[in-house]
C-alpha cells in the first residue's frame, strides 16, 4: 500500500536533536550496500552526526518519530562542487516516494547554501538516476566531476573500488551525474525568450491616430461629394 508522503512523514534539515539516529542510519547504509553488492559500504556515526550539526543533512521522520530516510551534503574544491550523498530510506518505508522528497529537499538546501556550485553524484541506482534527471542532473564522465582525492578516497569501502583504481578513476559501475547552475540558467534564459516570442500578439488592425482618422474621413467625404457633383453635371449635359 502506497503511503502519502505529506501525511506520514516530516522531511527537514537535520539538527542536534537528530544525532540520536546517526548509528541507526549508518547501519542501514551498510546493510543496504551489502544487499545490493555495490555502493558505499559504511559511514561512521560521528561523521553523520557532524553533518547534522553543520546543517548539511536532510532527515525524514514518521509522525511517530521513527527514522525513515536520510541524505547529507559534501563540499569539494572550495565550494565549486557539492554532492548530495548517502541517500538511504528505511526498509520499512520504501516504495512510498520518500527518496524523491528527501532528494528534492537536499537539492533545495544545496542551491540555497551554494548557489554557484556544481551539484554532482555517483550512483548505481536507477531510481536515484531518475530522480536526479528530474532535478536537472545530466549523465557525465567522471572527468567532469570533482577531482578532489578526498572525495574519491571515500569510495574505498565500496566493493568495486579496485575497478575505479584500475581505470585511473575514469569508469566504474557507478554513473556520474552533474547539475551545472550556469548551464541551467542559460537554458532558462533561452526558454524565456522563446516564450516571449510565442506570446507576442500580431494586431489584426493597424493602430491609426484619431487626428489621422479625422483627416481620412474628411477626405473620403470630400471625394464622395465631388463624385456626386460630377455625376449630376454629366446628367444635365
Amino acid at each position: 500500500m502506497k503511503i502519502n508522503n505529506d501525511d506520514k512523514f516530516i522531511v527537514q534539515v537535520a539538527t542536534l536533536a537528530h544525532t540520536m539516529y546517526a548509528e541507526e542510519i549508518c547501519n542501514a547504509m551498510e546493510d543496504s550496500a551489502k544487499k545490493r553488492g555495490t555502493g558505499i559500504a559504511k559511514r561512521k556515526p560521528e561523521y553523520v552526526s557532524q553533518k547534522m550539526l553543520e546543517g548539511k543533512a536532510i532527515i525524514a521522520l514518521s509522525k511517530k518519530g521513527e527514522w525513515a530516510g536520510f541524505c547529507y551534503i559534501e563540499v569539494w574544491e572550495g565550494k565549486n562542487y557539492v554532492a548530495n550523498s548517502g541517500l538511504i530510506v528505511s526498509e520499512k518505508f520504501r516504495n512510498a516516494g520518500l527518496a524523491k522528497k528527501i532528494k528534492q529537499k537536499a537539492f533545495e538546501l544545496t542551491r540555497k547554501k551554494y548557489p554557484d556550485a556544481k551539484l554532482f553524484g555517483i550512483t548505481t541506482s536507477l531510481a536515484v538516476m531518475k530522480i536526479n534527471s528530474e532535478l536537472g542532473y545530466k549523465p557525465v564522465t567522471f572527468s567532469e566531476l570533482t577531482q578532489d582525492d578526498a572525495f574519491w578516497s571515500g569510495c574505498q569501502s565500496c566493493v568495486n573500488y579496485d575497478i575505479l583504481m584500475r581505470t585511473n578513476r575514469k569508469i566504474c559501475l557507478c554513473t556520474g551525474m552533474l547539475y551545472d547552475p550556469k548551464v541551467e540558467k542559460k537554458k532558462q534564459f533561452v526558454e524565456g525568450l522563446k516564450k516571449q516570442n510565442t506570446n507576442k500578439k500580431i494586431p489584426n488592425k493597424l493602430s491609426v491616430p484619431k487626428t489621422q482618422k479625422s483627416t481620412i474621413a474628411k477626405g473620403l467625404k470630400k471625394t464622395t461629394k465631388n463624385k456626386i457633383n460630377n455625376s449630376n453635371t454629366e446628367t444635365n449635359d
